[in-house]
Order: C-alpha cells, then structure tokens, then sequence
C-alpha cells in the first residue's frame, strides 16, 4: 500500500499483517508514516495504491478473504474499528450512552432496532471495568477513564478487528500500563486482533506479539521484539544511539537512548 497526501507520498509500499487474535504495534519515528498507514487500514484515508483484505467471522461469506473495498461501509464497520489519537468529549451524555456509540453498524435505518445492543454495551463496560461508572457523565471522568470508555465503545461495535492509535497519549504512567493490560486481555482472552500505534519501545515490546518498524514512510522490519530491536538498527531509524538488553525477568528487549549528557562521567 502507498498513501499520500497533497505533499506527496508518505507511505510506501508498505505490506502489514495483523494475525488473528494477536497484538501487532507499529513503532518508528515522528513523520514515519505509522497513522497514516492505520487510518489507511480502517479506510479512512484513501490509499493511492495497494489494498486491504480482511476475514473475519461477521462477514456472509464466513472466514472468507475479501477486499475491503467490496464491503459496504456498514459491513466494514462491523469487522474493523480504529480507536482515534483524540475524540471531542461529549457532553451530557453519560458513560453507557457514549459506548452506545458503537452499536451504529447493527441499527436499521428505519426503526432503529438492536436486538443484540443493550447485552453487548453491558459486556463491553464489564470487559473494560467500567460498568460501576455507566450512569455518570462522561464529562466528569478522568483521562484514563475516558480512555477505557472509548476502548468500550469499540468494543461494543463488535468487531474482529482493533485498531488503536496512540492510546496511551497524555494518560500518566498508571493509566497507559493499564490500557496496554487491556489490549493484551484484548487479545487473548478475547481473540479480538490488535493493530496499535505506539511510541514507547519499551511499552511496545511488553505488549506486542509483533512489531512493525517504519521509517520514512517504509517498513524496515517485522518480527517478534527481540528479532526487531537491535541496537545498530534502532539507532539508524531514530537517528540516536539506542542500546538493547533483554529484561533479567522476563527477556523482553529494553531500550536505552543515550544522548549526549549520558556520556558524562559522574564527577566526584
């Protein structure tokens, strides 16, 4: 897939597979071309070549693989949904009300019936902990609450497919490692397949099952973490010597930028 925008290409070639029920992130730096590529995905920003097939179980032809582009909008929306960098809050609403969002593929357009609607909202609040908070207004949540309210009303949507983008921005430490335990439970308890866009190298390699590495708008690398992350590799795309040593515990690749005051030596 390529995509551009007016100033020219900002993705190129790219090829992306997210394997069923597993967590793929998508890592490189700013200008790397990663959004662009997951808005691309969820066929929010149109590709200038390429394609995007996807099976899934909600689709009348089964498991089958098809083109996403012979979906209709209302069919697509009911395999993929992309959980945006920010969404307006709004106000009045309450929690329940907002994950309710989610159901728009399954209501006719006539009656508006959901016969499956309110089970699902009440499953995605529970698989999200937010149940307890279903009848405040969402304008009074906290940043990390709202965040798990947005992850409930994808869930509710129902989809096989997850897209998110940035989902730990702006949330402090507790509530991005929170998140990132949803997405995993996401993932493996749910067989939900993730596709996310993260920043943190040491986030992405806790919580991917794969990474993607792009690099001016290229993917440069594929793989499990520890196959990825290499130091020399690392340090050529982000342009700073970046050094990798696997976790004591747990063997999972950590990172470490050193920029130039890490070269002091500690005076006495």
């Amino acid at each position: 897939m390529t995509v551009a925008y007016d100033r020219g290409d900002v993705v190129h070639e790219a090829d992306l597979v997210l394997p069923r029920g597993q967590v793929t992130v998508l890592i490189g730096p700013n200008g790397s071309g990663k959004s662009s590529l997951l808005r691309a995905v969820a066929r929010l920003q149109k590709a200038r070549s390429g394609s995007v097939r996807v099976a899934g179980e909600h689709s009348d032809a089964g498991g089958a693989v098809v083109d996403a582009l012979a979906l209709s909008r209302t069919d697509f929306a009911r395999r993929v949904t992309l959980l945006a960098q920010s969404r307006a809050t709004p106000a009045g609403l309450s929690v329940r009300d907002v994950v309710g969002f989610g159901r728009h593929p399954y209501r006719s357009r006539l009656r508006g019936s959901d016969p499956d609607g309110a089970r699902m909202v009440e499953r995605a609040l529970a698989v999200t902990d937010v149940a307890e908070l279903a009848d405040r207004g969402v304008e009074s949540l906290s940043g990390g609450q709202l965040q798990r309210v947005w992850f409930a009303c994808c869930l509710a949507q129902d989809t096989d497919v997850l897209l998110l983008d940035e989902p730990t921005t702006y949330l402090d430490l507790r509530y991005q490692v929170e998140i990132l335990d949803l997405v995993r439970d996401l993932a493996d308890t749910h067989g939900v397949t993730v596709g996310v866009v993260l920043h943190d190298l040491d986030q992405a390699a806790a919580v991917a099952d794969q990474v993607v590495l792009l690099s001016a708008g290229r993917v440069v690398a594929a793989g499990a973490p520890a196959r990825v992350y290499e130091s020399a590799l690392l340090s050529d795309v982000y342009g700073i010597h970046i050094e990798v040593e696997p976790d004591a515990s747990t063997g999972i690749p950590r990172t470490r930028a050193v920029g130039r005051h890490h070269l002091r030596t500690e005076r006495s």
